[in-house]
């Protein structure tokens, strides 16, 4: 049977501690002797990366909401390919600052799209999903971890 890794997310609000909890899991799994892959969305890619700028970018601002849905998920489905895929194929464990929640709460409820689009649109990005989401509160921050 060949490697199977793992995927875990964390999602929460700018500034929340994600990066910080991220980091100091993959320290821990790295002292463990487990192979980790840390990314982030938007980006995660050379693509990604681009498409993160234009996204974060003031002059931007004024893209229509669909517009700006279909960005995150053309950037995910570069980075499921490119990064995520290989990852888990090679049993590592794959750390992802953000994902399909972030979506959701975004451009879902943020930018008035509703879930039904997110949802739909993202079976365009390829075979990761994610199966549970669990929430958590560590030193009183509240973070949602989907493994």
């Amino acid at each position: 049977m060949p490697p199977r890794g793992k995927f875990i997310t964390f999602e929460g609000l700018d500034g929340s501690g994600k990066s910080t909890q991220i980091e100091k899991l993959a320290r821990s799994l790295r002292a463990h002797g487990l192979s980790v892959s840390v990314t982030r969305e938007p980006g995660g890619t050379g693509t990604g990366e681009k498409i993160r700028e234009v996204l974060l970018h003031s002059a931007t601002a004024g893209l229509s909401p669909l517009t700006e849905m279909a960005l995150m998920f053309a950037s995910r489905a570069q980075h499921i390919h490119e990064v995520i895929l290989p990852a888990l194929a090679e049993g590592r464990i794959v750390l992802c600052d953000r994902f399909t929640d972030s979506t959701e709460a975004y451009q879902g409820g943020g930018r008035k799209l509703g879930i039904k689009p997110v949802v739909h649109t993202s079976f365009t990005t390829g075979s990761v999903s994610v199966r549970t989401s669990r929430a958590a509160k560590v030193s009183g921050i509240e973070i949602i971890a989907a493994a």
